[in-house]
This record gives C-alpha cells, sequence and structure tokens, in this order.
C-alpha cells in the first residue's frame, strides 16, 4: 500500500451543536453519532437530525449502533442521512451488507473469540466487503470506555490496498495517539472519551490537543520533521 500523508480523525458520541462546532473548526474528518440506547452518548433521532444540519460538506457523519433492529437503522438512515453506518455489536456480515449504505465493522478486541490474533484475522475476514475495520477494546459497555487494548493482537491482520481500512479506536488520547500511529500506521483513529470533560460532553482544548498529535505523527512518519 502506498503510505498515507496523512491520518483520518474520527471523533464519536456527540451530543451537542457546540461540539460539532469544535470538531469542525478542529479539522476532523468525520463525527460519529450514537444510537445505542444503553450508551451515555447515545442521542435520539430528532437530535441527531439537528446534530447532522451543522456539519458541512466534505465533513462525513458516522451513526453508531449495537445489535440493532433492521427498522432501527433504516430510521436512522431517512431521518439523519448519515454518510457510514458503524456496527459495533455481534452483527453478520449479512446483517450489516442489507442497508446498501457504505459502513465499518468494528471488533472488541480481546473478547472470547477475538484474544488471539489469529482469532481477530478469521473474523475481519468475514467482513470483506465492509468499508473498514475498527479495532477497539473488549468492554460491556461497547466502547467509549477508555480502556487500551493489545495492538499485538493485530499482527495477522491483511495490510494490502484491498483490505478494509484499518480504524484505531480504544483508549485513545493527545499522549498516546502518536506513537500508535508510529507502530500501527491505521488508516484513521476513532476517539471519544479521550477528548471528554465528562461521558458525551467534549472538550475543545482536548479536541485540539488531539488533533495537532495526530498531525504531528503525520509530519514524522512522512519525514517532514
Amino acid at each position: 500500500m502506498t503510505p498515507l500523508s496523512r491520518t483520518r480523525v474520527k471523533i464519536c458520541g456527540l451530543t451537542r451543536p457546540a461540539d460539532v462546532l469544535a470538531v469542525v473548526q478542529a479539522g476532523a474528518d468525520a463525527v460519529g453519532l450514537v444510537f445505542y440506547p444503553a450508551s451515555r452518548r447515545c442521542v435520539t433521532l430528532e437530535q441527531a437530525a439537528a446534530l447532522r444540519a451543522q456539519v458541512p460538506a466534505f465533513v462525513s457523519v458516522v451513526a453508531l449502533f449495537v445489535n440493532p433492529q433492521p427498522d432501527d437503522v433504516r430510521q436512522v438512515l431517512d431521518a439523519v442521512r448519515p454518510d457510514l453506518l458503524q456496527f459495533h455489536g455481534e452483527e453478520s456480515a449479512d446483517f450489516c451488507g442489507q442497508f446498501g449504505a457504505p459502513y465499518l465493522k468494528a471488533f472488541r478486541v480481546g473478547a472470547p473469540g477475538l484474544d488471539s490474533a489469529a482469532g481477530l484475522a478469521a473474523a475481519c475476514a468475514g467482513y470483506s466487503r465492509a468499508s473498514g475495520w475498527l479495532f477497539d477494546s473488549y468492554s460491556p459497555a461497547y466502547g467509549g470506555s477508555g480502556c487500551r487494548f493489545d495492538t499485538d493482537l493485530l499482527t495477522q491482520l491483511p495490510r494490502d490496498a484491498h483490505a478494509p481500512a484499518l480504524v484505531l479506536s480504544g483508549g485513545l488520547t493527545a499522549a498516546g495517539v502518536g506513537v500508535d500511529i508510529a507502530d500501527q500506521r491505521p488508516f484513521a483513529v476513532d476517539v471519544s472519551s479521550g477528548v471528554e470533560s465528562a461521558p458525551g460532553i467534549k472538550d475543545p482544548a482536548k479536541i485540539q490537543a488531539f488533533m495537532q498529535a495526530v498531525q504531528a505523527a503525520d509530519r514524522l512518519r512522512c519525514g517532514l520533521n
């Protein structure tokens, strides 16, 4: 694969218009809206539609689900018009692909069956039509825990040009994301709790610091420092 000039950034779990503005002004590539009722970052259809209206062109909107009913996904597609779906539970490849929309499949690294490099690679192979594979830490809360995972479990994943994009998540912060980018060379990184002052409340200063850390890592990766 040709080396990327920069790492894309998704900031997930937005709940307020002010946070959308902060994320966009900081230069993030995508915003994530959570439609998992058990999450403290969950938004209603009405909230999501209002937030979506604040997102300008060329910034993607990602709708995150955990083991949803098909009608729930279709309602979000109709009301919010996300650019990308993200499935963070145990959804099958057939389930994820039935909506005619590009999707990310998340894998909770360290979960039963996903606790070895071979097991994780085998699970990912079943989602070869995904637009990206997102790797998060295993927790009962299905993301947003702020916990990290053992990145050695990613060693058997295909990383060629035909593989889905690798998206790194799970406990990312401004202090450590540069090392993660240098070690894993992901297509994108996905952060939520690492840029918050409280669950669902984003901190503009932390967002700026995270973006600056990603940009600094990219300059090093491209030999520009």
